[in-house]
């Protein structure tokens, strides 16, 4: 067997994360990227922070599979020991593909957002599909969004008119 092993090449130890937190990350994988993409150097990064190395092969797979599908590939991945956020990021842009951080706890300051998107809490209301009352409580910290709505204020935070234009569809 150790004859039929070394026949396939040789076989690469993994040095795993062996301390640090659980931190998700979105994975973005362009067309542009592919000729920049190292898959082996991508899965190898995901499974030193504790993902097996099958589950991290399928999500770099996904990734290439959409890519090839559509303009970007996603994925969503929870690795469950991270170093440190920046050496994630930074081993997987070596590797070809974009990873942001996705820091779910995180609270969201809603007057914050609504005073960068220049809105009363009126026009932030109608705009966005929410209760007057309801963004006056978070912001005056009477009440805070439970996990739907602060996933909602992100995506209104990071593209405003993007959440805007589905929020308006009617079909």
């Amino acid at each position: 067997m150790k004859a039929e092993f070394a026949r396939l090449g040789p076989v690469r130890a993994i040095s795993r994360v062996r301390s640090g937190s659980r931190a998700r990350f979105a994975l973005t994988l362009t067309r542009e990227g592919w000729p920049d993409l190292n898959s082996i150097a991508a899965t190898m990064a995901l499974s030193r922070r504790g993902l097996t190395m099958l589950a991290a092969k399928k999500t770099v797979e996904d990734l290439i599979r959409q890519s090839s599908e559509q303009a970007e590939g996603h994925a969503i991945v929870l690795l469950p020991m991270t170093d440190t956020i920046e050496a994630v990021i930074s081993d997987l842009a070596k590797a070809g593909i974009r990873a942001i951080y996705v820091d779910h706890k995180a609270d969201v300051d809603v007057a914050l957002i609504r005073r960068r998107l220049k809105l009363s809490r009126r026009q932030f209301a109608l705009w966005y599909g929410l209760e007057e009352e309801t963004i006056k409580g978070w912001e005056s910290g009477e009440r805070t969004p439970d996990t739907a709505a602060k996933s909602y204020l992100r995506a209104i935070s990071n593209r405003p008119e993007a959440v805007r234009e589905a929020y308006a569809q009617t079909e």
